[in-house]
């Protein structure tokens, strides 16, 4: 099991905490030292996540926020709190997400669901909260992607799946946009020489409620998905190890990618993951930011 090294006297902030990776997540990192924010949608299943940590570790440092990442303007509230206090981020964890819900839902921007959620919340935050982030002390920034990724493509002339809804390529997409933004962010802190570290990771195929959550919509009997029966795949506790390395291992490199090293990333010890064939070229990750930018009117700070 991956150790998280001594986090005593850094802030971290997970996306998605309240249940699955992210949970376990503030779990480790909070039982490393860190003060954890749980950036969550639900309130109430923040607050029972936080109590039940809490049970289990009465001196973690873990406060609730709301954050819907669907919605950019609670994106842009909750980042606004976080620089009013005005305390240097150590580490994001872009982690909350959505998988393939059965028909094409939209965010409250009127994007897809989530293209919205996995990914443009996720680059929205990043950059409100960037001039936080370089005030810390080698900070480092990790957006979570999937297997999925590899049989994604950016389809820009149909981002919004308005053409055409197939849920996993909309999911396989939304996850090849976080690896791709992981990318060019590592490339931007090259360039402009900042202290700040941005790679991915992916859990591989972890059970958690996400595989199931899309199966359970408005039904009072709950299935389970059938990757979690049939294909080889691990608890949480060793799916979130990738995301963990790549947030907190001084080993960890700019612009890297880590998973699960076992038969085809499903499962197994973190390793370094060679980005699929869609996520090798630098010129697509830097039209998707552009693209980003101009969907989002988020922009870099000139001086962060």
């Amino acid at each position: 099991m991956y150790r998280v090294p001594n986090q005593e006297g850094k802030l971290c902030i997970v996306t998605g905490a309240n249940s699955g990776l992210g949970k376990e997540a503030t779990r480790r990192l909070a039982g490393a030292g860190a003060s954890v924010i749980m950036a969550v949608r639900n309130l109430n299943k923040g607050d029972a996540a936080r109590s039940e940590l809490l049970t289990e570790n009465p001196d973690a440092q873990l406060e609730v926020r709301e954050l819907d990442l669907a919605n950019l303007s609670s994106v842009r509230a909750f980042a606004d709190l976080l620089l009013a206090d005005n305390n240097p981020i150590d580490i994001l964890l872009n982690n909350g997400g959505v998988m393939a819900p059965p028909k094409r839902a939209q965010s409250a921007d009127g994007f897809e669901l989530q293209f919205a959620t996995n990914f443009l919340g996720h680059y929205v935050l990043t950059l409100r909260l960037l001039p936080l982030i370089l005030t810390a002390a080698g900070p480092s920034v990790t957006s979570i992607s999937s297997v999925a990724a590899q049989f994604g493509r950016i389809h820009f002339k149909d981002l919004q799946s308005e053409r055409h809804y197939v849920p996993y390529r909309a999911y396989a997409q939304s996850k090849l946009a976080d690896l791709l933004f992981a990318q060019q962010l590592a490339r931007i802190a090259h360039e402009r020489n900042w202290d700040l570290m941005s790679n991915a990771a992916h859990p591989g195929l972890t059970r958690t409620n996400l595989l199931n959550a899309r199966l359970n919509v408005g039904k009072d009997t709950e299935k389970t998905s059938i990757q979690t029966r049939l294909a080889p795949s691990q608890g949480v506790e060793q799916g979130v190890e990738p995301m963990l390395y790549a947030a907190t291992s001084p080993d960890a490199i700019n612009g890297a990618y880590y998973g699960p090293r076992g038969l085809f990333g499903l499962r197994g010890a973190t390793t370094f993951v060679k980005p699929p064939r869609s996520a090798r070229k630098p010129e697509t990750a830097e039209r998707l930011w552009e693209v980003a930018g101009e969907l989002s009117g988020e922009t870099l700070p000139a001086e962060p």
